[in-house]
């Protein structure tokens, strides 16, 4: 059996300036999770960072975990002129709102920002038909979509090189992407009849109070939710070239995801056959290991690192596919450091590690 670990970061330390970046919409919990990502890295200095409810607010008040390094931040107002005002010449914005917020702020951004990373779903799909079915508004900015790259390096790099604006992944379809497109775009496996069973945790659902993520509710429990239209649903099937069946859970963790992946082998295969495609395909890729071993999503928390093994069942001529990873860094603000990194021309693994905390 292969183990295929992530390379090291052999990356020199940064010499040159570092960029500016603000966060509009840090608030939240990818909010924060950007902060501390940033408060690490060598190539980016955080001038910025706004909060809807918490404008006026220090930073390290309703946050003392990232006080050591922003002990006086203050969280700044969300009105769009003086936040457009404040952004307007930064190195990088990376946008924490609503899709419908993100949708309409970033036209005025584009263009005035040298790259404009969005963590939400407002420019992930192409076709702008999908979003009243799919995410309940219209969208209107066609010019914007057609602009925007997918932000996941490990199958998008080249063209988010000196990108304007990024689209950074769904967490949910971080993971079952990167376990299931190099297998589908080699051809072993069908593109049709796929099942992804995913289970994230809490902090998914972001700070703002909600009775299912109340810790009495989601504590000694786990239930299945957004049963056959999730909104990530056709994101999945954009990014990993296949028609799926998706269903998420919400587990009593913070944070999280593991996704199970279920298709039908395309020829003849085997473990080892599926072990080393992906093994193969993610060589040079620092963030993603391929093993035996069953990933774990604690072995992945606060790392940009994603997991993933692959068997072959012989007795129902099924694969199984599985990653984990955690949801907030990699599936959320990690890849969007991680994705403007490569759009800035930084170390690609700048500020990020694939290191998880344990135990």
């Amino acid at each position: 059996m292969i183990i295929r670990m992530a390379p090291s970061d052999t990356s020199s330390p940064l010499s040159v300036t570092p960029r500016r970046a603000g966060i509009i919409g840090a608030s939240g919990y990818t909010g924060v999770e950007l902060m501390r990502l940033i408060a690490g890295h060598p190539g980016l200095d955080l001038v910025m960072a706004t909060g809807d409810t918490q404008a006026g607010s220090r930073v390290a008040d309703l946050y003392p975990s990232v006080s050591a390094r922003y002990p006086d931040l203050v969280f700044g107002s969300s009105d769009l002129d003086t936040v457009v005002s404040a952004a307007n010449g930064l190195d990088v914005v990376f946008l924490g709102l609503p899709h419908e917020a993100s949708m309409a702020i970033a036209p005025a951004l584009v263009g005035k920002v040298g790259c404009v990373v969005d963590l939400s779903a407002a420019f992930r799909m192409k076709d702008a038909s999908v979003y009243p079915t799919w995410y309940g508004f219209e969208h209107d900015q066609p010019g914007l979509l057609a602009e925007a790259v997918y932000g996941l390096p490990e199958l998008h790099r080249d063209a988010l090189k000196g990108a304007r604006l990024v689209a950074t992944p769904g967490c949910y379809v971080t993971a079952a992407t990167l376990c299931l497109a190099p297998l589908v775009r080699r051809g072993l496996v069908r593109n049709s009849g796929i099942i992804v069973d995913a289970a994230s945790g809490a902090s998914g659902a972001g700070r703002a109070l909600k009775h299912g993520s109340l810790f009495g509710s989601v504590n000694e429990d786990m239930n299945a939710y957004g049963l056959l239209d999730h909104r990530h649903t056709p994101e999945m099937q954009d990014q990993i070239g296949a028609q799926l069946l998706f269903t998420p859970h919400l587990a009593p963790m913070n944070r999280g995801i593991l996704a199970t992946c279920y298709a039908t082998p395309a020829s003849s295969t085997s473990t080892d056959d599926l072990l080393n495609a992906l093994a193969d395909f993610y060589v040079d890729e620092p963030f993603v290991v391929v093993s035996e071993r069953s990933p774990s999503t604690k072995a992945t928390l606060g790392s940009n690192a994603v997991h993933i093994t692959a068997r072959h069942d012989a007795r129902t001529n099924h694969v199984v596919v599985i990653g984990a990873l955690d949801n907030l860094c990699k599936g959320a603000s990690g890849g969007a450091v991680q994705a403007a990194n490569v759009a800035l021309g930084l170390p690609e693994t700048a500020g990020l590690t694939s290191i998880g905390v344990y135990p």
